[in-house]
């Protein structure tokens, strides 16, 4: 059985994972309308890796007698001024993310739910992939700079990635 406080924040949760592969695929037709299909794979593939990680949260809050209830999901930002300010908004959106499931552990530590605190270091866990995919990305980028041949490499790079399950 899961608390109402905890059922509460894993549902807000939930919609912020939503919110985040609506945000992504917004990201992925900025990069397809400037025919960078790298780019715009990378993304869309984070936005499916969201819908995975919202797909996890709702299974376990059915798991443990709890009810996921669907909200309204903002809409993301669909003007973005570069590549790179599409790397710097994800890298401050997944903090974002990382400090809300951060709030979600203390918030089972504290009630002594010890199912949903080992719940969630999956989630720390990509959390930190996550952000260290970003910054890493970012980093390249800035080497880039204006160099186009460069940035035909890494969407080229960024063409091969596929989904993990």
């Amino acid at each position: 059985m899961i608390s109402e406080k905890m059922e509460q924040m894993l549902n807000d949760q939930y919609n912020k994972e939503v919110f985040s592969a609506h945000l992504y695929l917004s990201m992925c037709s900025y990069f397809l309308d400037r025919d960078l299909d790298g780019f715009a794979n990378y993304f869309s593939i984070q936005a499916k890796e969201e819908l995975q990680h919202a797909e996890k949260q709702f299974d376990y809050v059915h798991e443990v007698d709890g009810k996921i209830t669907i909200g309204a999901i903002d809409a993301p930002d669909s003007k973005f001024n570069s590549i790179i300010d599409c790397f710097e908004q994800t890298l401050a959106h997944e903090k974002l993310i990382t400090k809300s499931i951060y709030g979600l552990v203390r918030q089972a530590l504290d009630e002594g739910d010890f199912a949903t605190h080992t719940f969630l270091q999956w989630f720390i866990t990509e959390q930190v992939e996550e952000e260290s995919s970003v910054k890493a990305l970012l980093k390249k980028l800035e080497m880039i700079g204006d160099n186009s041949s460069a940035l035909y490499l890494l969407n080229d790079e960024l063409l091969k990635r596929v989904l993990v399950a």
